[in-house]
C-alpha cells in the first residue's frame, strides 16, 4: 500500500476527486490510503493564522514557516519513512518518469502551497519540489490530485488491465496512438481498415507508426528522450519526408 498525506488549508478540496472512479476503487481495494491534514491545526494563535505579509513589501501573502514545519515534523514522526514533496512552481517538472519513481515509495507527504508562496526556510525541511506545469494555480491542491492520480495508476492492481498504464501516452516517452470504437463509420469518418482486419501484428505496427506520427507532429521535443528502435528511426524518416511534401 502507498500512503499519501496531503497538508493543506483546504482539505475539503480533495474530497470529490478522491471519492470517485480509479482513486476511490484504489482506496477500497486497500492499494492506497489518503489522509488530509489541515494546516490550520498547527497554527498557534487563536485565529489559526497560516500566512503573513512578506518582508520587503510586495503583493499578496506568504505562508508562515511555523505551521508548515510543525506539520512536516509531525508527519515524519507519525509515518515510518515518508518522502516529503513540496508542490511549487519552481520545482522539477512532474512527468510520467517522476510518477513511476514516486510509485515505488511507501509513504508520500504532499505539501500544498497557497497565496504568493511559502517562506523559503520551509524548503529546508522537504525532500524535493515538484511542479505539474509552467502555469499559475490558486494553490497546490489541484497539483496534489494530479500527482496522486498519476502515481496511483502505476500501482499494480489499480487498473483492471495491467497493460493499460504501459500503453498510455508518455509511458515510453511517446504520445499514444489514436483510439476508435463502434460504429465503424460515423458521419463519413471511417475506422482505419487495419483495426478491423484482426491481424494483430499489422495492428501493432500501425499503432506504433501512429504513435510516432502524433509525437512528431504535436510534441517533437519528446523524440529526443524517447526509447526508439532502429525501425522507429526509419519510420520517423519516412514520416518527415511525407510531411515535407
Amino acid at each position: 500500500m502507498l500512503n499519501f498525506t496531503v497538508i493543506t488549508i483546504f482539505p475539503e478540496m480533495l474530497e470529490s476527486p478522491l471519492g470517485h472512479s480509479i482513486l476511490k476503487k484504489a482506496q477500497e481495494k486497500g492499494l492506497i490510503s489518503v489522509r488530509t491534514v489541515d494546516l490550520r491545526d498547527y497554527a498557534t494563535d487563536r485565529h489559526r493564522t497560516t500566512d503573513d505579509s512578506p518582508y520587503g513589501g510586495g503583493q499578496g501573502m506568504v505562508m508562515k514557516p511555523e505551521p508548515l514545519v510543525a506539520a512536516i515534523e509531525d508527519a515524519r514522526k507519525t509515518l515510518a519513512n515518508p518522502r516529503v514533496v513540496l508542490l511549487a512552481p519552481q520545482g522539477r517538472l512532474f512527468t510520467q518518469e517522476q510518477a513511476a519513481r514516486l510509485a515505488q515509495e511507501k509513504e508520500l507527504v504532499l505539501i500544498c502551497g497557497r497565496y504568493e508562496g511559502i517562506d523559503e526556510r520551509v524548503k529546508g525541511f522537504v525532500d524535493e519540489e515538484l511542479s505539474i506545469g509552467d502555469y499559475t494555480l490558486s494553490g497546490g491542491e489541484p497539483a496534489a490530485v494530479v500527482v496522486i492520480d498519476a502515481v496511483t495508476r502505476l500501482i499494480p492492481g489499480v487498473l483492471g488491465n495491467v497493460k493499460s498504464s504501459q500503453e498510455e501516452s508518455f509511458a515510453d516517452g511517446l504520445l499514444e496512438y489514436p483510439h476508435y470504437t463502434r460504429p465503424a463509420e460515423y458521419q463519413g469518418w471511417k475506422v482505419p481498415e487495419v483495426l478491423l482486419s484482426g491481424n494483430h501484428r499489422e495492428i501493432e505496427l500501425w499503432r506504433r507508426r501512429e504513435s510516432l506520427k502524433a509525437t512528431l507532429k504535436k510534441r517533437p521535443e519528446l523524440l529526443g528522450t524517447a526509447e526508439l528502435s532502429d525501425e522507429d528511426h526509419k519510420i520517423l524518416e519516412e514520416l518527415k519526408q511525407e510531411m515535407d511534401r
